[in-house]
């Protein structure tokens, strides 16, 4: 795989002949150059929740109490549809996919379809699962903590600090960075914020709760 910076020619390992991709899966993510990384990815594990929801189809649609269902939802498909989001660049565009996708399994568990016209509190109140949007900035906001407190100068804590080459930057509006929604509501200064554990855990609440509201 090629960026923009550097002439495409052939990589050759022995005898071997590496083959150009435009992406590929490492570490159960994609990586991706370009704008659309994280989109891709967004897409990719609402597919992935969905063969883990469908593999349990037959358990989701039985007669088992309510409350065993939220329980094996939480365990098998919650943690599948949000690994690795702690790395993200947060949008209210990739946060409502992932509630949508939410939405139609918690129908799924009930029984119920679109036509039923429930509400969405309704469905909640019935189903009881963590809301995806509230777990994902969650396990963010923890990450973001765990990196800003590091003292042993690890490669997360460079990436951040790193200050791009200088230069004139393309037209158009700038891709969401990872930290553009962390700045926007604990400021520029939120890693040293974060050294402060009771207030970090204290500021997690309203940080999380922005994006688990419903307009998402």
């Amino acid at each position: 795989m090629f960026n923009v910076h550097v002439t495409p020619m052939p990589v050759v390992v022995g005898n071997t002949k590496l083959e150009v991709v435009d992406e590929y899966v490492y570490l159960g993510q994609i990586v991706r150059l370009g704008k659309s990384n994280f989109d891709r990815e967004v897409n990719r594990r609402i597919q992935l929740g969905w063969a883990a929801f469908g593999k349990l189809r037959h358990i989701f649609s039985s007669g088992i109490p309510q409350n065993l269902k939220t329980r094996l939802y939480t365990q098998c498909v919650l943690p599948v549809m949000t690994y690795g989001t702690e790395t993200w660049s947060f949008t209210a565009g990739r946060m409502r996919k992932l509630k949508v996708a939410q939405r139609a399994m918690e129908r799924a568990m009930l029984g119920v379809s679109l036509r039923d016209k429930l509400r969405n509190e309704d469905i909640r109140s019935r189903t009881r699962v963590t809301d995806i949007a509230q777990r994902i900035s969650k396990l963010k906001w923890q990450w973001a903590g765990h990196i800003a407190r590091r003292t042993d100068n690890r490669w997360r804590r460079k990436v951040l600090e790193w200050q791009p080459r200088t230069g004139r930057r393309s037209v158009g509006r700038p891709p969401t960075r990872w930290s553009d929604d962390l700045v926007r509501f604990a400021g520029s200064r939120w890693m040293q914020v974060a050294r402060d554990r009771a207030l970090w855990r204290s500021l997690g609440e309203a940080y999380v709760q922005q994006w688990t509201c419903e307009g998402l």
